[in-house]
């Protein structure tokens, strides 16, 4: 009998974004448009040397990316996807069983997966009403095993920002000794003017990582790669545990030329804003409850009714990402597919 941990049977399952032809699928937060024609092009140049081992230090990636955020390369860890990056976190922090990973609920749906992978023990403190994380609540559940908080602005899957004061108040009260994860993922679509931005409190506070990803806004979902911003100790320890050459070549190559085209990327956040703010507007005027969103996505609150909502949706080649029994969450895409979208949706009773 093999001796595989029992506790594998109750791992919560990460569930992607169904794709089904012919309709739109609106439920993984994909940008909808490829890649520009240069960075598809730097990604084709570093398949060809697919023959050859990328380099394990991602250390081009890292330098181009310490020069853009103005911080030494000491204090960069590359991920296969940031995701990746949540589970080394848990595997730098916890060691016991009694150990505690502290996040809010609902959140990134992955904190409970890499938490419960790294034989660790979930703490989730819910929402406030409105939809927001409660980091009052969360710094009054910090106990002497908490090792690890993940505070995820803006929020998966509800779409609400973190105020960098609160996040300030937050970060005094929980402490130095606590690592605490700033899960930044839908960063470049903040506008916000009083959100909070991590790469801003790296200084004052070394127990602070910043977690970023090129997977919304850099249009790389499919090529896994993302970075934390941190102290140098805690960037090593990252880099000590991340799954030697998990980065790809063409993954750091399609990075690199995405950062080299930020601006066009960008740019393209802009179309983005504007239609969340459309999309949202006519889910308000039509009777649904949806907060505020600083993602490209929106939140339906719909509780007991999700489920149906989402076959609703599905019914009309619409594919939603249902939360059963919370919500929907629905990506913001094109304004053509979010009046489909629209369509459907506007024809199922808030």
């Amino acid at each position: 009998m093999t001796s595989i941990r029992p506790d594998l049977d109750s791992l919560p399952a990460y569930v992607p974004g169904r794709a089904v032809p012919g309709a739109i699928k609106l439920a993984s937060n994909e940008v909808p448009i490829p890649p520009p024609a240069a960075v598809l092009a730097a990604i084709a140049e570093a398949a060809a040397g697919g023959n050859r081992y990328p380099d394990l230090a991602a250390v081009a990636l890292t330098e181009r990316l310490a020069t853009e955020l103005g911080v030494g390369t000491e204090r960069i860890a590359v991920g296969c996807g940031s995701v990746s990056l949540c589970q080394q976190l848990v595997q730098i922090s916890c060691r016991e069983t009694t150990d505690e990973v502290m996040f809010a609920w609902r959140s990134f749906e992955a904190y409970p997966i890499v938490t419960q992978i790294g034989n660790a023990r979930a703490v989730t403190i819910p929402l406030d009403g409105d939809f927001r994380h409660d980091l009052d609540a969360m710094a009054a559940a910090v106990t002497p095993n908490t090792r690890l908080i993940f505070v995820c602005s803006p929020n998966n899957p509800t779409g609400t920002v973190v105020h960098r004061a609160e996040f300030e108040r937050f970060l005094a009260a929980v402490g130095p000794d606590v690592l605490v994860a700033l899960d930044e993922a839908y960063f470049e679509y903040v506008m916000d003017p009083e959100a909070v931005d991590g790469t801003r409190l790296l200084e004052a506070h070394p127990n602070l990582v910043v977690l970023r990803t090129f997977s919304k806004a850099y249009r790389l979902a499919g090529l896994r790669v993302g970075y934390a911003v941190t102290a140098p100790d805690v960037a090593t320890a990252l880099r000590k545990v991340c799954v030697p050459f998990s980065i790809s070549s063409v993954a750091q190559a399609g990075a690199i030329a995405a950062l080299d085209h930020a601006s066009e990327l960008l740019s393209a956040c802009k179309e983005v804003v504007g239609e969340r703010v459309r999309v949202r507007e006519a889910l308000v005027a039509a009777g649904y409850t949806v907060p505020a969103t600083q993602a490209n996505f929106v939140w339906l609150a719909l509780g007991e009714r999700t489920a149906d909502f989402a076959r609703h949706c599905g019914e009309h080649k619409v594919i939603v990402r249902p939360f059963h029994p919370d919500g929907v969450r629905v990506t913001v895409s094109s304004p053509e597919e979010n009046d489909r979208l629209l369509e459907a949706v506007l024809a199922f009773a808030p």
